[in-house]
């Protein structure tokens, strides 16, 4: 388990009710099923469609985190 900093942006910040959280985990998929645990059904039903990001390049479920990686949840964007 390593300790990693989650960082949430647009619709999965408001989503959680917050931007920054901490989590105690192996991989990403493990980070990932706390953060649904702990941000409820609405985070969980964004979360399939959002990019994950470990320490700048994306990251994959089974990607093994270290102590102090940032994780950041970015769900898509769209503009006109």
């Amino acid at each position: 388990m390593a300790a990693v900093t989650l960082r949430l942006f647009a619709a999965a910040r408001v989503a959680a009710g917050r931007g920054r959280d901490a989590l105690e985990a192996a991989t990403v998929a493990e980070a990932m099923a706390q953060a649904q645990q702990r941000y409820g059904p609405g985070f969980a039903e964004l979360l399939p469609n959002c990019r994950v990001w470990r320490n700048g390049e994306q990251a994959e479920p089974d990607d093994v985190l270290a102590e102090g990686d940032e994780l950041a949840v970015l769900p898509p964007v769209s503009g006109g």
